[in-house]
């Protein structure tokens, strides 16, 4: 066992060789200086290091049980600082979300960030912040076996002296206050619209409240009628618990809001620390030692990050992001093909975007040589990609790019182990990433085997025909070197348009959410205006286009802004910033190759040809990657537990490696990995 090196300033604990002094529980000043020490001897020298920080910890254990002054030391040092301190804060604000909102909170971390707030030392969570005041605290303190931490505890005698009337009083102030609190939370506006006439889902909220008020009401109460009236609302807590469950298991339906998203999770953050309150005054000698380890990790975690500002805004808009993922993923179902007839519409459906792109990379390059500003050349090519994307949505033909925002979604699906009711299937995941893997190569085929030639024919038509040439010389060179993989910033630029494809998938799900979530429809077909002006027929028509297309426009329109703004942006303020598109820049080579006034080395045509392929690389890798990890992120799973996948992966490319190419034969089934 390691040996923890002594520390003789003052006396304090050695781990375990030295013998610990015993302290008195009337120097209350050096309480706080014994248990700093103590957990800087346990902490490890990297906080990932667990084995390190459970082996001090079981010398620690190891000492405790051989050294009663040790035991008294310690008992006595944490006793000090409960009766030194108030802990009715750490009982109803350590990490618990404020009643600030979600806007005001962001603003008051930001805050802080910059300058700390300034804690009282009478204040519990000041002892905390002292104690474990390295950021990283929180990581060894959770990985740590809770079997060793039980065992701390009950060396402890954690569950608390009733005779200490100061804490106890604490402890019912606390129970009082967060019951009245979950009591108006759940009668938001927020949460209770969405029970409808459900009484039984409200009721809860108030019968909690109401056994609390009689609890605390009634002096004269027995053990028995105590332990009763806990029990009773122990029991109303879960059914709370019951309700905001079912509450957000009707985001599928009914959509969600970062608002409802706060309210929602501030209530079951308030249950279960109700929960851990109850089962310390229910006076049963029963204590649940695994919920007071979560909180005692959570107090700890809380005090680490309590002004992380990406803490704040990934757990707040992780269900929002899986519903915006969810809505996204039912459109990206559409895009992976499992035989050979889906993929054959798919490729043919990209045939047709191919079409489309053509004419949109033709009009942008003839709206480059209108003598306009920066800004409104932008706009110009704001409206053509607009445009484009638009007619590709209302004809149902495939742009290759878009499919990655909407497939990330589908696969995180697979991975969902709220579906799966356990760990996640990584096989059928195998399968899927395989299916996407043809299905995205079928949309690049299908767009690219027209782009090129059918771009090549319009120049070639309007020269022919019209006597035009639209680009010849030093801008033809232009155009091809503009892709250029080495002599250009295309790959960079690249990698900008994967942010922006991901983007406008975020919000085409963010719109369809709010559409749901609004009741915009039913709103539509009540509207006093358009309900006496409007035919039925021709409303309902409205509206479900609306509900329809509504998601998809938006994102069409999002997505076409951002291209065309781009390189206005990058001239406005002087900064490389542009954007390049696999099926523009395809366009857009076919019209540079066309303008060749003098043949260029075969060399170099082909590295161009390869750049605009590394661009269409980069435009799916980052805008998956992206949708990816929020859709991950938001269903609460983390990939580092399951290393396996990538095995799996591995395996089925090596036994079938042509289903990453074409459709099989047959659909493949996880038994067959």
């Amino acid at each position: 066992m390691e040996k923890i090196g002594v520390n003789n300033r003052n006396e304090l604990p050695a781990i375990p060789g030295g013998k610990a002094v015993v302290l008195p529980i009337l120097l209350a000043d050096r309480g706080l200086d014994y248990l700093i020490d103590l957990v800087k001897q346990i902490r490890p020298g990297s906080p990932q290091n667990t084995e390190v920080a459970e082996l001090r910890f079981k010398s620690l254990l190891f000492q405790l049980q051989q050294d009663t002054s040790s035991l008294i030391s310690l008992r006595a040092a944490i006793r000090s600082q409960f009766v030194k301190c108030e802990v009715l804060p750490a009982l109803i604000e350590s990490g618990l979300i404020s009643s600030r909102g979600f806007v005001q909170e962001l603003g008051r971390k930001m805050k802080h960030k910059i300058l700390p707030e300034l804690q009282e030392k009478s204040d519990f969570l000041y002892v905390i912040s002292r104690v474990f005041y390295k950021k990283s605290d929180f990581i060894w303190v959770g990985n740590i076996d809770r079997d060793l931490w039980k065992k701390l505890f009950k060396l402890l005698r954690v569950n608390i002296n009733l005779n200490d009337q100061q804490l106890i009083d604490q402890l019912r102030n606390a129970l009082r206050i967060l019951s009245f609190r979950v009591a108006t939370l759940g009668l938001e506006k927020e949460v209770a619209r969405r029970f409808g006439n459900n009484i039984d889902a409200v009721a809860p909220f108030l019968e909690q409240n109401r056994f609390v008020t009689r609890f605390l009401g009634d002096q004269q109460l027995s053990e028995y009628d105590i332990r009763v009236l806990l029990n009773n609302f122990q029991e109303q807590l879960h059914n709370c618990r019951q309700s905001v469950v079912w509450l957000r298991d009707q985001r599928v339906y009914h959509g969600t809001s970062l608002s409802q998203t706060f309210l929602t999770t501030r209530i079951l953050q308030m249950i279960d620390r109700m929960m851990i309150i109850s089962d310390v005054l229910d006076r049963d000698n029963q204590f649940d030692e695994d919920r007071f380890i979560d909180y005692f990790i959570t107090v700890v975690t809380n005090e680490n990050k309590k002004n992380s500002i990406r803490e704040f805004l990934s757990d707040n808009l992780g269900l929002l992001a899986y519903q915006i993922a969810e809505h996204k993923g039912k459109k990206g179902e559409k895009y992976i093909t499992t035989n050979a007839y889906e993929f054959s519409q798919l490729f043919w459906s990209a045939v047709g975007g191919g079409f489309i792109v053509s004419f949109v990379a033709v009009i942008k390059n003839l709206l480059g040589k209108l003598p306009w500003t920066p800004f409104w050349l932008g706009v110009s090519y704001s409206v053509n990609y607009s445009a484009g994307f638009v007619l590709m949505d209302r004809t149902h033909t495939t742009l290759a790019t878009k499919q990655p925002a909407y497939t990330a979604s589908a696969v995180a699906n697979s991975l969902d182990s709220k579906k799966h009711k356990g760990k996640p299937d990584l096989k059928n995941l195998a399968i899927t990433i395989g299916n996407i893997s043809r299905s995205q190569i079928a949309s690049f085929a299908g767009n690219l085997l027209v782009v090129f030639p059918f771009t090549y024919l319009l120049v070639w038509v309007m020269d022919h025909f019209l006597n035009y040439k639209m680009v010849n010389g030093e801008q033809a060179l232009k155009l091809l070197e503009s892709q250029h993989p080495f002599h250009s910033l295309s790959l960079l630029y690249a990698c900008f348009t994967g942010l922006f494809l991901f983007l406008s998938g975020i919000i085409s799900g963010y719109v369809e959410n709010h559409l749901i979530y609004g009741q915009l429809s039913e709103r539509l077909r009540n509207h006093p205006v358009l309900s006496h002006t409007m035919t039925p027929r021709r409303l309902n028509r409205l509206v479900d286009f609306l509900n329809t297309y509504s998601g998809a426009l938006t994102g069409s329109v999002a997505l076409g802004f951002f291209l065309g703004m781009s390189a206005a942006v990058g001239k406005i303020f002087g900064i490389p910033f542009d954007i390049r598109h696999i099926t523009i820049s395809a366009g857009n080579t076919a019209i540079g190759y066309f303008g060749l006034e003098q043949p260029l080395p075969w060399t170099y045509l082909l590295t161009v040809f390869l750049g605009v392929l590394g661009i269409g690389f980069l435009n799916f890798f980052v805008s998956f990657s992206l949708a990816f990890f929020v859709a991950v992120k938001s269903r609460g799973i983390y990939l580092r537990e399951y290393p396996e996948l990538i095995g799996f992966i591995w395996r089925y490319f090596r036994k079938f490696p042509g289903d990453f190419l074409f459709p099989p034969l047959q659909v493949r089934n996880p038994e067959d990995i």
